[in-house]
């Protein structure tokens, strides 16, 4: 009986211990890597059909900082 208590408890501990660091990590990637970079938004810019200037692409970049940060 104490061994299926024992094994259960420790299953939901490992679980719950896995998902924090999991999340962590993520956060952490995420942040030292973003996923859009200027590049990026230069690309999506002209493929849709706008000529694309550094201000509005500053513009853009400190847009998506701000809700990151959040």
């Amino acid at each position: 009986m104490w061994y299926a208590v024992t094994a259960i408890l420790a299953l939901l501990a490992g679980v719950a211990i896995g998902f924090f660091i999991a999340r962590k990590y993520m956060e952490n990637y995420l942040k030292n890597n973003p996923p859009i970079n200027e590049q990026m938004l230069k690309v999506m810019m002209a493929q849709m059909g706008q000529k694309p200037s550094q201000k509005k692409i500053n513009q853009m970049m400190s847009q998506m900082n701000k809700l990151q940060k959040k």
